[in-house]
């Protein structure tokens, strides 16, 4: 549970930080997804979690990420 809590936490800071350090970038990103065809979310949405499955199975299967 202390492991859930802690990713969850580095998860709300990783995605908190573009919005601190760059609002307005920010403001104009989310105008632009605004205009994206649904699809192409899904399809952003759809890499984005293979890519965060792959690196948890990197991390707790091979030990690459143990140093």
């Amino acid at each position: 549970m202390k492991l859930l809590i802690t990713v969850i936490g580095m998860v709300m800071v990783i995605e908190g930080l573009p919005y601190f350090a760059f609002p307005e970038k920010m403001q104009e990103y989310m105008k632009k997804m605004i205009e994206m065809h649904p699809a192409q979310l899904r399809v952003m949405g759809t890499v984005s979690v293979i890519m965060g499955l792959c690196l948890c199975f990197l991390a707790l299967r091979t030990g690459i990420f143990n140093g």
